[in-house]
């Protein structure tokens, strides 16, 4: 219980490698009801759309969005619920530390496919709204700020810290919520 990693860098916390393990996998956790939750309904959302009557007027182009939305939709719940099936497969084989990297890495990939298909339902929807040029644009504006929500900022919030605390003190980016370390 030294407060340090495999690779003894410092978390700044006291815990052994299995009580790290059973933090993170429970902040994963967390983390997954979120995104759960919007990717469920959204594909929920998505299924009903072809049942609808407009759905016979979309072009030829729209109905290849929307079908490329429907399957990053299924993707993204398949890798966002992937992590349940690893626990539950794996439970009792004394691996949570890997299963932690494992489930984090997979929520990251339906992390991403979350993204594209949110890209990809707007670029379906503000095309019949706006038109193709314009939701190009405005579809393009919502992807930056994606990238900045879910990207940009953590990553200059992780310089911050580590600016701050030196590069091998607790803020080094491999303690905290950080589970491929």
């Amino acid at each position: 219980m030294t407060g340090q990693d495999a690779d003894g860098h410092g978390h700044g916390r006291h815990e052994t490698v299995e009580e790290r393990a059973d933090r993170l996998w429970g902040e994963l956790l967390q983390e997954l009801r979120v995104a759960q939750t919007g990717v469920q309904i959204l594909f929920g959302f998505l299924l009903t759309v072809v049942f609808q009557a407009r759905f016979t007027e979309l072009s030829d182009a729209d109905r290849v969005i929307y079908t490329v939305t429907v399957m990053l939709g299924a993707a993204a719940v398949g890798a966002l619920i992937g992590p349940v099936s690893f626990h539950r497969l794996l439970t009792g084989l004394r691996l949570k530390p890997r299963l932690v990297v494992w489930a984090s890495r997979l929520t990251v990939v339906g992390l991403v496919l979350l993204f594209c298909t949110m890209a990809s339902a707007l670029l379906l929807i503000l095309r019949l709204a706006v038109g193709h040029t314009l939701a190009l644009w405005l579809v393009g504006v919502v992807a930056v700020w994606f990238v900045l929500c879910w990207g940009v900022f953590p990553e200059l919030a992780r310089h911050a810290v580590r600016a701050k605390s030196g590069a091998d003190g607790p803020g080094d980016g491999r303690g905290g919520g950080r589970t491929d370390a």
